[in-house]
């Protein structure tokens, strides 16, 4: 049997093995490590094409967070999503973005960023994809610790909850 994988499979495998530590520029870490790292992925069973697609939105995420081109918009402000946005994120996902959002563990500058990863990616994904793509871009984010603490307890729970 052939299983599909996607470059979010490939984010989800580097996020779990290789990001999810407390060091400091690990997105930097591993891409310097990139060619042992995708020796790694390809024993793994990953394809060339999808390795080189998540290395490159990992290198794209730390330039969006050296440049910090997002400015942050009034809190009184609704987010409007567009219809390329729509047909890359389903109804779901678009309501569980809103409910981080007032529950405070995304704020409209994470938020964005997200939506600009998701973007990146260029095809739809399911609200499970889009949960590790949150927890991407809050880990790579500085001061967002809390948030994906939370946000890494929203998910994980959630698995053991469904194990029981």
């Amino acid at each position: 049997m052939i299983i599909k994988q996607s470059v979010v499979d490939v984010l989800m495998f580097l996020f779990e093995r290789y990001l999810d530590d407390d060091e400091l520029n690990e997105t930097s870490r591993v891409t310097d490590k990139r060619d042992s790292i995708q020796i790694r992925l390809e024993e793994m069973g990953f394809h060339n094409q999808e390795i080189n697609q998540a290395f490159d939105w990992l290198e794209d995420l730390a330039d969006l967070q050296e440049r910090q081109q997002f400015l942050p918009v009034k809190e009184t402000s609704s987010r409007i999503y567009s219809e390329q946005e729509k047909k890359l994120l389903n109804i779901e996902s678009i309501g569980f973005l809103h409910f981080l959002e007032q529950s405070n563990i995304l704020t409209p500058v994470t938020r964005e960023l997200i939506l600009d990863r998701v973007a990146a990616l260029g095809h739809p994904l399911d609200t499970e994809q889009m949960k590790w793509i949150i927890m991407i871009v809050l880990h790579a984010h500085p001061g967002e610790e809390n948030a994906l603490a939370l946000m890494e307890n929203f998910i994980f729970d959630e698995v053991t909850d469904l194990l029981q």
